[in-house]
């Protein structure tokens, strides 16, 4: 029952972060969202969850995990409420933020309190299990958010979405109360609020001209903004050297970039989340513009690359990742590629998805299927050479990367598909269009991933000893 608790808080946060995105025609034409409002919903969440994980999972160790456990449900739960009662873009905006934060001091806890559950030989059960639900749930939340939008429950339209969460949460809060064991670590953590600043700055640099700067026009200060992300992160390296050096806790940890498999790991999580952060934003918006899909049609397109990614991360990959390697995430870059490629040029044959919608299934299963091959072996690989004395820094820092990735897909690749089909546009050619090219950037991630996984290692740490895999 507590490993039950705890998966569905990871759940309902996988969810969260991609249910809205069935719902932007929605939510433009019942709330009178932007295109720039639409993609802060979005990129906002999972930008203030990535600044503030690690600091999340700190306040874990400082004041237990099941008490900070419940903060999170509690907060996740109670700004759920605040969602799914917005009256205005700007309340719903706040509102996701909010959630994003509670998000960030909720889920750090599920790894801590696994810890504290089980002994080592039993938590790869618990882990499989995670795996498998994160992989499904990451990519259902278009299939509820569509089933709810269009059964419209009470009248509600688009506001069961968040509202939803409320009768889960409270059930979690009350379950866990009783079943949570209690626990905090036995170090003396403490917490980085200068690198969280300097890391919120750096996002902020990032992100906003890149979701604002087409309603402005892109001024000047825009491009100054985002180049002020270079001096600052230099400062932040300067910062977690020298903290390192005084007390042993920064929020990032120089140490983990020694390890060649945690740096070039790093970098493909990143690369391969601003793809997929970015791919399925767009896809929902191109399938409604485009073709004049309903929410549900939405939904329910999307089942195929549920079940593909599901089936490669819970299957495939655990089973070919120790035969052969980091080799895997290539290829499953790869086929997602092709399979990208495929549902390209389907869409921009004029009426033929539209009088046979079944035709959209074969690419998006090959694409589930390359994400999840991808998407499995990436975090094991990251963390392959780490140092157990840093397993939690570098766990904190693989998911904010996750998590980063996903907000300036959201944010970068949403940009240049509202560049080509304006809210205004109601030309559904043009929503292909602006998919194609947006399609172009997502390719090209695709490649660069299988590009930089190759460098790796080919060799991993699986139960403590180092194992040569096959080429």
């Amino acid at each position: 029952m507590a490993l039950a608790v705890v998966a569905v808080a990871m759940v309902l946060d996988l969810v969260d972060m991609t249910i809205i995105n069935v719902a932007v025609p929605t939510l433009q034409a019942q709330l009178g969202a932007s295109d720039a409002e639409v993609q802060w919903m979005v990129a906002g969440y999972s930008t203030i969850f990535a600044l503030l994980l690690i600091t999340g999972g700190r306040l874990g160790d400082i004041y237990g995990y099941k008490r900070t456990f419940l903060i999170g449900v509690a907060g996740f739960t109670l700004t759920s409420l605040f969602c799914g009662m917005a009256q205005t873009p700007g309340q719903l905006v706040a509102a996701r933020l909010l959630q994003g934060g509670a998000a960030a001091i909720m889920l750090p806890q599920v790894m801590s309190l696994t810890q504290i559950m089980y002994a080592p030989h039993e938590r790869m059960a618990a882990l499989g299990l995670f795996g498998i639900l994160g992989g499904l749930a990451a990519v259902l939340g278009p299939v509820i958010g569509g089933l709810l939008i269009s059964a419209n429950l009470f009248g509600l339209g688009w506001r069961p979405i968040f509202l939803v969460n409320l009768p889960i949460g409270i059930l979690a809060i009350a379950y866990a109360i009783r079943v949570l064991p209690a626990g905090r670590s036995e170090r003396r953590a403490k917490l980085d609020m200068i690198g969280t600043f300097l890391v919120m700055l750096l996002l902020f640099s990032l992100i906003f001209p890149l979701i604002q700067g087409r309603d402005y026009g892109w001024p000047a200060w825009g491009f100054l903004l985002m180049a002020l992300a270079i001096p600052v992160g230099l400062l932040l390296m300067w910062h977690s050297q020298a903290r390192m050096r005084r007390d042993g806790s920064p929020l990032i940890v120089p140490d983990l970039f020694h390890a060649r498999a945690f740096s070039f790991g790093l970098a493909t999580t990143l690369i391969f989340q601003i793809a997929t952060g970015g791919l399925l934003f767009t896809l929902a918006l191109a399938l409604q513009r485009g073709l004049g899909f309903t929410p549900a049609e939405v939904g329910i397109t999307h089942v195929p690359y549920a079940f593909g990614a599901s089936f490669a991360i819970g299957m495939l990959s655990r089973k070919a990742l120790p035969r052969y390697g980091p080799i895997i995430i290539s290829w499953g870059a790869l086929l997602m590629g092709a399979g990208l490629f495929l549902l390209v040029l389907l869409l921009n044959q004029e009426g033929l998805v539209t009088a046979q919608p079944w035709m959209l299934a074969p690419p998006l299963l090959a694409m589930g299927l390359g994400m999840g091959l991808v998407g499995g072996p990436l975090p094991p690989c990251t963390l392959s050479e780490v140092d157990v004395g840093y397993a939690g820094s570098a766990s904190g820092l693989l998911k904010a990367t996750q998590q980063l990735g996903a907000a300036i897909g959201a944010a970068a690749i949403g940009t240049l598909f509202f560049t080509i089909q304006p809210e205004a546009d109601m030309d559904g050619a043009n929503a292909v269009r602006a998919f194609s090219a947006a399609a172009g950037v997502i390719g090209l991630g695709l490649l660069t991933v299988g590009l930089v996984a190759f460098a790796i290692p080919r060799t991993l740490r699986i139960r403590g000893a180092p194992v040569a895999v096959e080429a």
